[in-house]
C-alpha cells in the first residue's frame, strides 16, 4: 500500500486520487489559518516555488481539529493562504486528521510515520507539550496528529519518509527535501 491509494477532496468539492502525484517528492501538511505556526504557510511557499521544477509537491489540508483554529469554509482557508501567504501549492477542503473521522489518508501518514515521543530538551517541542498538557492532554499519547502544521515527506515511490513535527520550520526540512529530490 502507497499514499498513491487514497483520495482526496479538493476545495470545489471534486474527488482527486493521489496517484495524480506519483512521482514527485511530496510534503503533505494538516494547516491553519489562525495558528501560532500559521506563518510557516510562507515558508512552505518558498520550498515550493524553490523545488516544484525538480518534483516537489506541497499539499495543504486545512483542519479545524486544534482550538478552531480553521473555523471558516474550506474555500474562505483557500483564500487566506493565496491573499495573506501567496501560496499556490494545492490546498484541499478542510479534514478531520485525527480521531474516528480523520480522513484515511491521514490515518495512512501517521501509522506509517509514528510520532517519535516529544523531546523535551527542546525549548519549542516543550512550549507544544505544555501547552498540550493543559489544554489537550488526550492530545499527548499515541502516533495521532499533535497540532497543526505537521509535515510529512513522502518520496517520489509513494512511501512515507518522514515526519516533521508542527515546532520545526520549513526552511529547517530543506536539507532533508534536497537529499530526497
Amino acid at each position: 500500500m502507497s499514499i498513491y491509494d487514497f483520495k482526496v477532496e479538493t476545495v470545489a468539492g471534486n474527488e482527486v486520487s493521489m496517484e495524480e502525484y506519483k512521482g514527485k517528492v511530496l510534503i503533505i501538511a494538516n494547516t491553519a489559518s489562525k495558528c501560532g505556526f500559521t506563518p510557516q504557510y510562507e515558508d512552505l511557499q518558498k520550498l515550493y516555488s524553490k523545488y516544484q521544477e525538480g518534483g516537489l509537491e506541497i499539499l495543504g489540508f486545512p483542519c479545524n481539529q486544534f482550538a478552531n483554529q480553521e473555523p471558516g469554509s474550506s474555500q474562505d482557508a483557500q483564500s487566506f493562504c493565496t491573499i495573506n501567504y501567496g501560496v499556490e501549492f494545492p490546498i484541499f477542503a478542510k479534514v478531520d486528521v485525527r480521531g474516528e473521522n480523520a480522513i484515511p489518508l491521514f490515518k495512512y501518514l501517521t501509522s506509517k510515520a509514528p510520532h517519535e515521543g516529544f523531546k523535551l530538551e527542546d525549548p519549542n517541542e516543550k512550549l507544544v507539550h505544555s501547552v498540550l498538557s493543559k489544554r489537550f492532554p488526550s492530545f499527548i499519547h499515541g502516533n495521532s496528529i499533535k497540532w497543526n502544521f505537521t509535515k510529512f515527506v513522502v518520496g517520489r515511490d509513494g512511501k512515507v519518509l518522514k515526519r516533521f513535527e508542527p515546532h520545526i520550520q520549513p526552511g529547517d526540512m530543506e536539507a532533508y527535501i534536497k537529499e530526497v529530490l
